[in-house]
């Protein structure tokens, strides 16, 4: 509870980087940059998921779903973060703090079961290649896209279980399978198959324990703001690199889609 003006204020004073006013321009531009790439990374990613048709698998369908959750994380928390730099008043009412609060909670919920729902799939596609297209089929992906979304929103409880349980379950089994492959070779071409997809998680989870595990000084707390903003801001905008777009098959659909619009202009 602020007072404001001399009446009564309901809300919360967002001080961020306030005590540093020399940081915010900076700051300002930086993350605005990063944030422009991040909604051209995802946008490509999905866009050529749905024009390319040897793109319309079951990892690029979990990938488009990916991108267009990276796209709403972003875009619930760094616009007003943008305007919050750049203006005076740095206030938030509590109606506004509670829905952005739990729209990035359930988004931030829904990307750590989409990520164990992706570790399945490459799980199915290592582990179980003859039976991949059988197991992995259209309904089965959308009914696992739709729950990652429902319960990410709907239940933060299930939604912890999930998170503990779920990713190195899956992780544990694709280890063992990689490992029992007599040649090098394939043990390469393996751990390639699912290696984005751990870098991703890495930098997911590793960056918000890293943040949340640190003592409480204020160094330490200045230190995990600019930590908070790297798994906020920065992760989003390298998963489309990390995932896709060192990806031979997606970068020649950009290739197609280039050449499809200049031949058609």
């Amino acid at each position: 509870m602020e007072q404001k003006n001399g009446s009564s204020f309901t809300g919360f004073i967002l001080l961020g980087f306030s005590d540093r006013p020399q940081l915010e321009l900076v700051l300002f531009v930086v993350l605005l940059i990063f944030y422009l790439f991040t909604l051209l990374g995802n946008t490509t990613i999905i866009a050529l998921s749905h024009l390319d048709p040897h793109l319309q698998t079951p990892m690029y369908f979990f990938l488009s779903n990916l991108s267009f959750l990276d796209l709403c994380y972003t875009t619930s928390t760094v616009p007003q973060l943008l305007v919050h730099l750049r203006r005076a008043d740095k206030s938030i009412s509590f109606g506004g703090c509670i829905v952005q609060l739990f729209v990035a909670l359930g988004l931030g919920g829904t990307e750590c079961i989409l990520l164990g729902v992706m570790a399945f799939d490459r799980y199915a596609a290592i582990c179980r290649p003859l039976h991949y297209t059988v197991v992995m089929h259209p309904r089965l992906c959308a009914l696992m896209a739709s729950a990652s979304w429902v319960i990410g929103f709907a239940n933060s409880s299930l939604e912890t279980v999930l998170t503990f349980l779920l990713p190195f379950f899956s992780y544990g089994w694709i280890v063992r399978a990689v490992l029992r492959l007599k040649s090098s070779a394939g043990q390469r071409k393996a751990f390639g198959t699912c290696g984005s997809h751990i870098t991703v998680v890495s930098l997911f989870y590793g960056s918000a324990i890293y943040a949340y595990l640190q003592p409480s000084n204020n160094y330490s707390q200045d230190h995990g703001k600019f930590v908070s903003l790297f798994y906020t801001i920065v992760t989003p905008m390298v998963n489309p690199v990390i995932y896709t777009l060192r990806n031979k098959d997606v970068t020649g659909a950009m290739k197609k889609v280039l050449c499809r619009g200049h031949d058609s202009s």
